[in-house]
């Protein structure tokens, strides 16, 4: 288990205001479900975090699915040592899209199943909703978490995302597997900044001719990551 990994458990388990942990919980629900139309501003997902109340107008989903990604984040602090396999992935989708207005609409939601209909990433047809799950196991196979490095992790990550194994959700879990993958594989992990949302988009569409706009966004996210997040922590080896 990595330093900053078991930091991560420690600072859950006292569940103190202000730290690490309450910090990243805040941050990371906001920006990834703020990149996926989120209308709910920092300070709302902070109060939601901290109080379970909101102020203010906010939809109905919106507070569910920041209340998910708050449990979403601790299944991958609970789970980070077992296996990535495919119902560790479904069970992330799971815990997201548990309890919204979207999965009680229609089957094709259903939370951690995998898609029954095309979809599209950034304007490109993904994987075919039939091969999902082979393609989405051999990926999952293929990739070594425990000694990847951050190119590694952000490649998984592209391919997660052309895979887009799900109906919907596919961004809110494959950065979050992103996350665990760095604090699995002792990199410094990132959040996905959403004022700097083009950069990654751009980053991802078009990796497959151009890898370093995506790695050089990533990078510069590493940094403010460091800078923002660990001075919260006094112990963790830089």
């Amino acid at each position: 288990m990595t330093q900053l990994l078991e930091e991560y458990r420690r600072q859950k388990a006292i569940r103190l205001e202000g730290n690490l942990y309450h910090k990243t919980q805040v941050e990371l629900a906001y920006n990834s479900n703020r990149i996926e139309g989120s209308r709910l501003s920092a300070d709302q997902t902070r109060q939601i975090f901290e109080t379970r109340t909101v102020s203010g107008d906010a939809r109905l989903d919106d507070i569910a699915e920041t209340e998910n990604h708050f449990k979403l984040f601790d299944l991958m602090l609970d789970t980070a040592d077992e296996p990535l396999a495919l119902e560790l992935v479904r069970a992330f989708h799971r815990t997201l899209k548990q309890n919204t207005a979207q999965a009680a609409s229609d089957a094709v939601f259903e939370p951690g199943a995998f898609k029954s209909l095309p979809n599209e990433v950034g304007g490109i047809l993904a994987i075919a909703p039939e091969a999902v799950e082979s393609e989405l196991g051999a990926l999952l196979a293929s990739f070594d978490e425990r000694a990847a490095s951050l190119e590694d992790v952000v490649d998984f990550h592209w391919r997660f995302e052309r895979i887009h194994p799900f109906q919907d959700g596919n961004g809110r879990v494959g950065r979050m597997l992103m996350f665990r993958s760095c604090l699995v594989a002792g990199v410094m992990p990132f959040i996905v900044a959403d004022d700097r949302k083009l950069f990654y988009l751009r980053g991802l569409a078009n990796y497959h001719e151009e890898r370093g706009w995506l790695l050089d966004t990533c990078r510069s996210f590493q940094d403010g990551f460091e800078r923002d997040f660990l001075s919260l922590v006094l112990r963790i080896d830089r």
